[in-house]
């Protein structure tokens, strides 16, 4: 008889509900998951063969986690660095530091992606007053002021108007290191999944329209009402930034559909929200296609069998699935949360159409 040889233990950074999938995509390929989160009773905890409660800051609990696994990826992009210095003595990281480091600055990915050729918003650095009189001048108004770090579902931004108070704008930042955007005028938002290989294979999901509530994902809906060109152009530019990265992952990268063609709004070096409808409309899904390429398999096949409107569960949602899940056809993933907040995702549902 023979043996079956044991399949490497994954380590994820971060508990959330894309850990969670992640580890239930990795389950079904024959891997263990080994967990790190600062929360006792995250999504991903209930489902992880390991789990790790710590902060990122316990460096001895970060390398006892690096020491008993044999990859590490993440389901976040605000990673300390020194937290990855410490498991990358021991560990490799999939997808690599430079992604992580483009994506963790506005101004930084921004940079990258114009040096690639790519198109974005017009963009200038904001670091005090001076700098956003300057940067309106440049750019006009209105705009967009972000942080250049940590902000996500439509926190850290604001709009600039020609009548907003710029003092107290600044003052609600908190002096932090902002990046103001001009103001785009698209027709829609679509976003695109890829994937790439170790031996530097690229595979895409087709492109999603995507439908946002108060700065919050609330549908992806595929496919996305554009051209076959414009599907083309989404699929090579972002060929073009995973290998300019030497990317080994899922990457989402969301786009603007305007007059001028497509615009680049931002990368996210990880599965992503708007990729979940993969889950019902394709036969491999992003989670096992991220699960795949860190450890090396080769990519499955993300031809989309059918087509799928992806529903996120925001908040008090979660009380009313009836609503969901009444008409047969729709897919129900929850996320195992314990707390409803407003706005907070708490599942989502994938409808065929």
């Amino acid at each position: 008889m023979g043996k079956i040889v044991k399949n490497p233990t994954i380590g994820i950074l971060g508990g959330g509900q894309l850990g969670r999938m992640l580890s239930v995509a990795a389950s079904r390929l024959g891997y263990d998951c080994h967990i790190f989160d600062p929360n006792k009773n995250s999504p991903a905890s209930k489902i992880s063969t390991f789990y790790t409660q710590a902060n990122f800051d316990d460096f001895d609990a970060l390398t006892s986690f690096a020491k008993s696994v044999d990859i590490v990826t993440y389901e976040f992009e605000n990673i300390p660095t020194t937290a990855l210095d410490a498991i990358e003595k021991y560990v490799k990281i999939c997808p690599n530091r430079d992604a992580l480091f483009t994506s963790q600055d506005r101004m930084i990915e921004k940079q990258f992606l114009t040096n690639l050729g790519l198109k974005t918003a017009p963009f200038a650095n904001v670091e005090n007053k001076q700098d956003l009189n300057d940067a309106i001048a440049k750019i006009g108004t209105p705009s967009i002021l972000k942080t250049r770090r940590l902000g996500y579902d439509g926190k850290g931004q604001a709009r600039i108007n020609s009548d907003t108070d710029l003092a107290t704008i600044l003052d609600q930042f908190n002096e932090q290191p902002c990046i103001l955007e001009g103001f785009i005028n698209f027709n829609m938002e679509i976003s695109i999944i890829g994937a790439r290989d170790k031996n530097g294979s690229v595979s895409c999901y087709d492109p999603g329209e995507n439908y946002h509530e108060n700065g919050i994902l609330k549908t992806t809906t595929v496919p996305a009402k554009i051209t076959q060109q414009m599907m083309t152009d989404a699929v090579l530019l972002t060929g073009k930034i995973m290998n300019k990265l030497d990317y080994v992952g899922v990457i989402g990268v969301e786009l603007f559909v305007s007059k001028n063609g497509l615009i680049v709004n931002e990368i996210a070096p990880r599965v992503h929200n708007s990729g979940h409808w993969t889950q019902n409309g394709c036969i491999v899904d992003q989670f096992e296609q991220h699960i795949r390429a860190i450890t090396g398999l080769q990519l499955g096949d993300g031809t989309r069998h059918s087509d799928v409107k992806m529903t996120n569960i925001l908040g008090a949602d979660i009380t009313k699935l009836d609503n969901f899940i009444n008409n047969g056809k729709s897919a129900l993933h929850l996320y195992g949360k314990e707390t409803i907040k407003s706005g907070r995702k708490m599942g989502h549902i994938n409808e065929i159409y």
